[in-house]
């Protein structure tokens, strides 16, 4: 029976190839649990999902990564993010059904895809920025590795109602490679085509491993647990409204009645009569406010 959300590391020894793949399953039924997206909004957020998980196991941080895709098409926004703890959330806002996942017919002729790596100590975020090139997300990044990383690299993403799947395959650097087959890297990138979306889904890691290196040296490495976790909390969103000020706070209920915050990634809603607004201003002066960022929502969002 196969594990459910796992990461699993893996390495093609004969032909000098790093590969990863990963398979969401509770994780993508949570994370799309409370919106009812449109089947090709749909497809591309688990692709993302995927492939967030996948770029993320390539990089060493102690943070979180953002995949961010924002463009003029009928899909104008679509975010997911992952900690190096594999914590991951995700969503995507529209105005319009897209005819298609194929990406132009999705964002538009102007998308942009943006990677951005914080890390929680002393260091600035990186950011890259690239056109949202090709027919879906795994073109794209597979762009993105190019200009970044300056590394060969192939993505294959795969999406159903209750798995979000993919498998990632870098070829390693000359100075890590063991092999020196000059056709190895080519291999692993026709074998890993051979793989059916239902497979990838479906199938447990060693018999998609099996059927697609069954000639090759294969060396696995242990299964990592990855999980959908959204950090919102009544105190974030306490300190969000504290940011705020009490004057714009007092001026919200005052003109609707109460506050009410959603959360843009999960759904979650946290509401703020008279009341609870006097009590979370009561004896807080402005040198006591605490940094509101990450929050996870803003008053009264409405959604796509």
């Amino acid at each position: 029976m196969r594990e459910r959300d796992k990461l699993q590391k893996f390495l093609v020894e004969s032909c000098d190839v790093r590969g990863h793949l990963v398979q969401l399953d509770d994780t993508w039924s949570e994370a799309v649990a409370r919106t009812e997206y449109p089947a090709p909004v749909r497809q591309i957020l688990g692709e993302a999902f995927a492939a967030a998980t996948l770029l993320a196991s390539t990089i060493k941080f102690d943070g979180k990564i953002t995949l961010q895709v924002r463009g003029n098409g009928p899909i104008h926004l679509l975010v997911v993010q992952i900690t190096n703890e594999r914590k991951v959330r995700g969503l995507a806002r529209w105005d319009e059904v897209p005819e298609s996942a194929q990406l132009a017919a999705a964002f538009g002729t102007e998308a942009r895809i943006t990677i951005t790596i914080e890390a929680r100590e002393y260091a600035e975020p990186y950011q890259g920025i690239v056109p949202l090139e090709g027919d879906n997300l795994a073109e794209a990044l597979q762009l993105y590795f190019k200009t970044s990383e300056q590394l060969p690299t192939r993505l294959y993403l795969a999406v159903t109602d209750t798995t979000a799947a993919g498998v990632l395959i870098q070829k390693l650097p000359t100075e890590e490679q063991t092999s020196y087959d000059e056709d190895g890297w080519q291999r692993a990138s026709v074998l890993c085509e051979t793989l059916s979306d239902t497979e990838l889904c479906t199938d447990d890691t060693e018999t998609l491993l099996h059927r697609i290196f069954h000639e090759e040296r294969v060396r696995v490495f242990d299964a990592q647990d990855v999980c959908f976790h959204c950090s919102c909390s009544r105190e974030r969103t306490d300190n969000m409204l504290l940011g705020l000020g009490q004057a714009e706070v007092d001026s919200i209920v005052e003109e609707q009645g109460k506050v009410e915050i959603t959360c843009e990634f999960c759904d979650a809603f946290y509401g703020y009569d008279a009341i609870d607004a006097a009590a979370l201003f009561k004896g807080v002066s402005s040198a006591a406010l605490i940094d509101s960022e990450g929050a996870g929502g803003t008053p009264d969002i409405t959604k796509h």
